[in-house]
């Protein structure tokens, strides 16, 4: 083994997970524009885990760092079940989906705070667009220089890790022809994407400094990359997924995030690498994963050829698995061969509205599918109501 398990007070590669959920009228199933009603009340039992974002029909989640997958699934767990439970007491729901099937944009309320009137003013129109929801994977790292060396390496999994995440087909009632919209609409966005390659992390620091010294941000967290450092945890931040609708896929995606740094970081020790491959090549990846799911190809770029999807995602499952076992994740990378075999939240999304021609049906199957297995504190004929 060449990094410590993490049983060891000084493993370096812990895990955090953030989640953003739609607040849902259920008799309506639009979005609501609510957090500023329930902040207050959620805050007193998640304090700083629980926060708004820009638009007031999402609420945003963050675990405590833990230490291996099994205790962010117990994190998730909780998490879900308070913001679900309070909600409910509100005659509410959340759901977590990349996009709402047909909420239109512009009937949502922007949260009262300095912060977002000041993104709204800088980005106008794409600011009050963004109404998308999408599930961020923290790593730990031993150290900024290691980040950026993983960073360059784990770029080339981006496609992959958006692949098995998308859940968003649906924007303003239309169905898109994309399983993953939310990446499309993000586009709109200064600094998205896959980053550039990065020689040092006093490179990327470079970069940073010359962007704040010209007024374009003022500090490193509106750099909005797929994969970024995170400026203040010491954590490579992956955020190209969409938010995953259900448990198990959310700490399926964890638990390969984790150990694909993980397995390069092995390379690493044993001399060897990964190739690096350039964003442009990346994001040709990038767009099928987008528009086609699983059912898709993606390139393999050393045999210069396009490969069906789900082979490459074995290949990704094989590429971990002398790591998985260390990490206790075995379980939890496995779930893939369920999500292979039974498709994404997209793919689920697509067929009910196959099925049904109603997109209120698929915005019921999220809310059922987003609390699958989550305790509740709430009397049972309340939680069931």
């Amino acid at each position: 083994m060449y990094f410590r398990d993490p049983s060891h007070p000084d493993f370096p590669f812990t895990l955090g997970i953030e989640e953003e959920y739609q607040i849902i009228d259920p008799t309506t199933r639009e979005l609501k524009s609510y957090i500023t009603q329930i902040i207050d009340e959620g805050q007193l039992v998640l304090r700083e885990q629980m926060k708004p974002e820009m638009h007031q029909s999402i609420v945003e989640v963050g675990t405590h760092v833990c230490r291996t997958v099994e205790e962010a699934r117990t994190e998730i767990l909780r998490l879900r079940g308070a913001i679900g439970s309070l909600a409910a007491r509100k005659g509410l729901r959340i759901a977590a989906s990349g996009t709402h099937p047909f909420s239109s944009w512009q009937k949502q309320d922007i949260t009262p705070h300095e912060r977002y009137f000041g993104v709204v003013e800088e980005m106008q129109e794409a600011a009050r667009r963004l109404l998308i929801f999408g599930m961020h994977v923290h790593v730990g790292m031993p150290d900024n220089q290691t980040c950026i060396e993983i960073m360059n390496v784990a770029r080339y999994f981006m496609p992959h890790l958006l692949m098995l995440s998308t859940s968003s087909p649906f924007w303003m009632g239309r169905n898109t022809g994309f399983h993953s919209y939310r990446s499309i609409v993000f586009t709109n966005f200064p600094r998205t994407g896959i980053p550039d390659i990065y020689q040092s992390y006093s490179e990327f620091e470079q970069y940073v400094q010359t962007l704040i010294e010209t007024k374009s941000i003022d500090n490193a967290k509106k750099i909005w990359w797929d994969l970024r450092p995170h400026p203040l945890f010491g954590t490579l931040e992956v955020r190209v997924c969409d938010i995953a609708t259900k448990v198990d896929e959310a700490i399926m995606l964890a638990a390969f995030v984790q150990a694909i740094f993980v397995k390069i970081y092995t390379l690493f020790r044993q001399n060897q690498t990964f190739r690096v491959y350039n964003r442009s090549l990346i994001n040709e990846n990038k767009w099928r994963a987008a528009r086609y799911g699983l059912d898709g190809k993606l390139i393999d770029f050393g045999k210069k050829a396009e490969l069906p999807a789900r082979a490459l995602m074995l290949e990704l499952r094989e590429f971990v698995e002398d790591v998985v076992d260390d990490l206790g994740s075995r379980a939890a990378v496995d779930y893939i061969y369920t999500v292979l075999e039974q498709g994404t939240s997209a793919d689920r999304q697509l067929k009910t509205y196959a099925e049904t021609n109603d997109l209120t049906a698929v915005v019921d199957q999220l809310i059922r599918e987003t609390m699958e297995g989550v305790p509740m504190d709430l009397p049972a004929e309340e939680a069931t109501a």
